[in-house]
C-alpha cells in the first residue's frame, strides 16, 4: 500500500513522515513544492497546481494535511480531492479541526468546506479534526519566561492542546490500520488548561512569576498587530483565542490518546520544550 503525505515539509508532515516509518511502513512518498528537501522519496505537489496532480498516481491512501494558506484552503483542498478521484486514490485522511461543523471560529469555515467536498466526492475518507497544537504557544511561553507576562483572550476557557507528535501519530495510527478507517475523530488533549494555568506552569519552570493580561478580543488583536502580525493573521489568532473561552477548544473524548496508545502529551512538557 503506498501512503502519501501532502505538505510533507511541513512541521505536522514531519513528524507524520517519521511516525510512519516508526510504525514500520516502507511505501510512503512526501508531497512538497520543494520535494528535494525530504530525506525519504518525494515528489513535487503543490495544492494549487494542477500541473502537479500527477504526484497522486499509483497513491493508495493520501494523508491531506490541511494547507497553511487559510483563506485559500477551501479551493486547494477541493483542487486535490478531485485530483485524488481522478488518479484513484483509494482512501483520504483529512486534518480538519476540532469539532469543526459546530464550531464558530473563523478557523472552521473553511474545513467545513473540505469536509462537504469529501464527502460529495464520493471517495472514502477519514476526519481527523484536530485540536489545537501545544506548539501554538511557543513564542508566548518564551515572552513569557523572559519579560514576566502573558496576554490573552480565551478567558477562563479550558483548552486541551496536545503535540503536533501526537497529532502525527494519529495519522499514522489511522494510514495504516483499515479498521479504524471511515470515521470522524475528535482530537485533543488528554488534559485541558486555562490561559492561568498556563502561565503558572511557565512561572513554575521559568523560575517568576508570569502576569497575566485577560484581554477583550480587539485588544488583543491590536497587541498581537503592535508585535508584528499582518492584521487580517492577527484576528483570526484573537477569534480563535476568543471562542477557546467558550469552550470551542476543549475536548474530553480521549479519541487522541485510544489511537496512538499513551497519553497525550503534557502541558509541562510543552512548556519545557519551548523552553528549550
Amino acid at each position: 500500500m503506498t501512503i502519501a503525505v501532502t505538505g510533507a515539509t511541513g512541521h505536522l508532515g514531519q513528524l507524520t513522515l517519521a511516525a510512519l516509518a516508526a510504525r514500520g511502513a516502507t511505501d510512503v512518498i512526501g508531497l512538497a513544492r520543494s520535494p528535494e528537501k525530504l530525506t525519504g522519496a518525494g515528489r513535487r505537489f503543490d495544492y494549487s497546481d494542477p500541473s502537479s496532480f500527477d504526484a497522486l498516481a499509483g497513491v493508495d491512501t493520501l494523508i491531506l494535511i490541511s494547507s497553511s494558506e487559510v483563506g485559500q484552503r477551501a479551493p486547494q483542498h477541493g483542487n486535490v480531492i478531485e485530483a485524488a478521484k481522478a488518479h484513484g486514490v483509494g482512501h483520504i485522511l483529512y486534518t480538519s479541526l476540532l469539532h469543526a461543523d459546530r464550531s464558530k471560529m473563523q478557523l472552521a469555515e473553511e474545513h467545513v468546506a473540505t469536509e462537504a467536498a469529501l464527502a460529495a466526492s464520493g471517495l472514502s475518507h477519514t476526519l481527523l479534526r484536530n485540536g489545537w497544537y501545544g506548539e501554538n504557544y511557543d513564542s508566548a511561553i518564551v515572552y513569557a519566561a523572559q519579560s514576566g507576562t502573558i496576554a490573552g483572550a480565551s478567558g477562563a476557557g479550558r483548552i486541551a492542546a496536545a503535540a503536533r507528535s501526537d497529532y502525527a501519530e494519529a495519522l499514522a495510527a489511522v494510514a495504516l490500520d483499515p479498521g479504524l478507517q471511515g470515521k470522524t475523530y475528535e482530537l485533543a488533549g488528554d488534559a485541558s488548561f486555562t490561559l492561568d494555568e498556563l502561565a503558572a506552569e511557565i512561572a513554575a519552570q521559568a523560575g517568576r512569576a508570569v502576569e497575566v493580561s485577560h484581554l477583550a478580543e480587539a485588544e488583543y488583536r491590536a497587541l498581537l498587530e503592535t508585535m508584528g502580525l499582518p492584521g487580517p493573521f492577527a484576528a483570526i489568532i484573537a477569534d480563535s483565542d476568543a471562542q477557546a473561552a467558550n469552550g470551542a477548544l476543549f475536548d474530553d473524548s480521549h479519541d487522541l490518546s485510544r489511537l496512538i496508545g499513551r497519553p497525550t502529551t503534557p502541558l509541562a512538557e510543552i512548556v519545557r520544550a519551548a523552553l528549550g
